[in-house]
């Protein structure tokens, strides 16, 4: 099985497919069409590229394999955070303090943007406010207090402190040293919040076809996609699918690599047991390189991401060293059954800054959200729109960050990252 096809198998049993009723589908592409944009990869940066270039009046195909929201967009872990993947240090190093600082705002329109398109659509996807961010040493917390100060003095962000002697009043776990709060930030149930975004651009006259994938792409003015059951020839190209391009963009896949995410949720709790866990509800992430991250839901449950897999392959008794890890940050739930638990893949590169670029004049492409791209997605179609519009400065200010492909080529890249990855697991034990 490859790893597309585990995604598939995995995402089948996950909470939000379960609790999100499911929309009347699109129908597949039949035969020819022409369009001023065609958008390929029905997540949330396709969507909301779409929705903007429908709103400048252009007519925009968008193009899915499977269903809208089947990838990372519709099944990861709901959190929505200031910031890249990435540190700010690597943009500061590759664009200047300045360029940085434009980056970070946009980062924060980001959260902006995505609280204005849930309450202009009257989108139901369980939006909370709060992000916790935890250390789970002392060392640890001596280095997010120092990064928390240094965003406020460099980029003008506000954020709570939050000392040993709080910590208990935040979150029910003594794993933690200190933390910092973040009210902006905050969590949501992404299917819902894919699916309504969809709904607003079909809505608008965006052309939706679902389990339509895109078997080629010539290049050329138009450009032409060609599918199983038809073709587009459009003026500009948007590819939005991440690691599920592979052999239609392969000088982009070098650059990126599948990465596997795990996430588990708990049955229902008692509503004072879930009230105590997280008192703020906020959602919370530890400082780890391989991380835990989780939030109660609106039902009451816990939802908690932490595994990982650099090789493609499900790791074994997923649900079981999960549940370990979830209890091993809340104790309090030690009783809690596990009702779901599902994975997928999403798309890193080499520094984890985003990849946004052009393969030719008509051509741009989204890819790299390294995990944390639930609010950048938005923004980030937002910026194709703007440039596909004439206005392309703020889309070729992430287009000047450089990225290297992974080393190693398809057959050793996956070995190597393997071994890379180990060592930073070792580092977050010291």
């Amino acid at each position: 099985m490859n790893f597309i096809e585990s995604d598939r198998e995995l995402s089948r049993h996950s909470y939000y497919t379960a609790t999100a009723s499911r929309p009347r589908p699109f129908a597949p592409l039949a035969g020819s069409t022409r369009c001023d944009v065609a958008v390929v990869g029905g997540g949330l940066a396709g969507l909301s590229a779409a929705l903007d270039l429908r709103r400048q009046g252009r007519d925009v195909v968008l193009l899915e394999a499977r269903e809208i929201g089947a990838g990372a967009s519709g099944r990861n872990g709901g959190q929505a955070i200031h910031g890249l993947a990435c540190g700010q240090d690597v943009i500061e190093r590759q664009l200047g303090l300045d360029a940085a600082r434009r980056v970070w705002d946009m980062s924060i329109e980001a959260l902006d943007l995505l609280r204005q398109r849930i309450a202009e659509h009257g989108i139901a996807c369980d939006w909370r406010d709060g992000y916790l961010g935890v250390a789970t040493s002392e060392r640890k917390g001596r280095e997010l207090t120092e990064w928390a100060d240094a965003t406020e003095r460099t980029y003008g962000y506000p954020l709570t402190r939050i000392a040993p002697a709080e910590i208990g009043g935040w979150i029910a776990s003594r794993r933690y040293h200190s933390a910092v709060h973040d009210p902006r930030s905050g969590h949501l149930h992404p299917l819902k919040y894919t699916q309504g975004l969809a709904q607003a651009a079909a809505a608008a006259g965006v052309r939706l076809h679902e389990h339509t994938p895109v078997t080629s792409l010539l290049h050329g003015r138009p450009a032409v996609l060609r599918t199983a059951t038809g073709e587009v020839q459009a003026d500009q190209v948007l590819l939005a699918g991440n690691v599920y391009l592979r052999e239609l963009a392969p000088m982009l896949e070098r650059r990126i690599m599948p990465v596997g995410t795990y996430i588990v949720c708990s049955e229902r709790l008692p509503h004072d047991l879930a009230e105590s866990l997280i008192p703020t509800r906020s959602a919370v992430c530890d400082t780890d390189f391989v991380l835990d991250y989780y939030r109660t839901t609106d039902d009451d449950r816990m939802l908690f991401g932490g595994r990982v897999s650099y090789s493609t392959r499900t790791p074994a008794n997923l649900q079981e060293s999960m549940r370990r890890r979830m209890v091993d940050a809340l104790p309090g739930l030690r009783d809690a059954r596990i009702e779901f638990a599902w994975g997928g893949f999403v798309d890193i590169t080499m520094n984890r800054a985003p990849d946004f670029g052009r393969l030719a004049g008509n051509v741009y492409y989204l890819q790299g959200f390294s995990g944390h791209g639930l609010a950048l997605t938005g923004l980030a179609g937002r910026l194709v729109a703007e440039a596909i519009a004439g206005d392309a400065g703020r889309f070729d200010l992430f287009a000047r960050l450089r990225h290297h492909p992974f080393p190693g080529g398809r057959l050793l890249r996956t070995p190597a990252l393997v071994l890379g990855m180990a060592w930073y697991r070792l580092k977050d034990l010291l």
